[in-house]
């Protein structure tokens, strides 16, 4: 696993701890398929929630806010209904694309941002 790899894991864990704390459940972690890689698969209030989770260690470039491109979202989203297509006790949930970003702030702290509905299928 490359150094990056390790590092991603560790952020996608405090995202999920965070998310769990709030009531979320934990579905599937790190779900992979030849569309692309979602980072979270989580239930909330009955709606299956498809997380990117992003780190970000300065706000050079827009910061974290800034990492999720049209092209990341379509391939989220593809996978997205890769997944449902194949885990039929789903598929007829509410769906919802969210970020949960981790801005490193300029006093070295992190700052957790969690904002559902970050974008949405075409």
């Amino acid at each position: 696993m490359h150094r990056t790899s390790r590092k991603g894991l560790r952020y996608e864990d405090r995202a999920r701890l965070y998310l769990q704390q709030r009531g979320l459940r934990l579905i599937e972690q790190n779900f992979c398929s030849r569309f692309g890689e979602i980072d979270l698969v989580m239930l909330e209030r009955g709606a299956i929630c498809f997380i990117e989770v992003k780190f970000r260690s300065s706000l050079s470039c827009g910061g974290a806010a800034y990492s999720i491109p049209l092209s990341k979202q379509r391939k989220i989203v593809k996978t997205a209904l890769f997944y449902l297509a194949r885990q039929q006790q789903h598929a007829n949930r509410d769906i919802r694309f969210d970020a949960f970003l981790i801005q490193r702030q300029p006093d070295g702290s992190d700052r957790n941002e969690w904002i559902r509905n970050a974008f949405y299928a075409e």
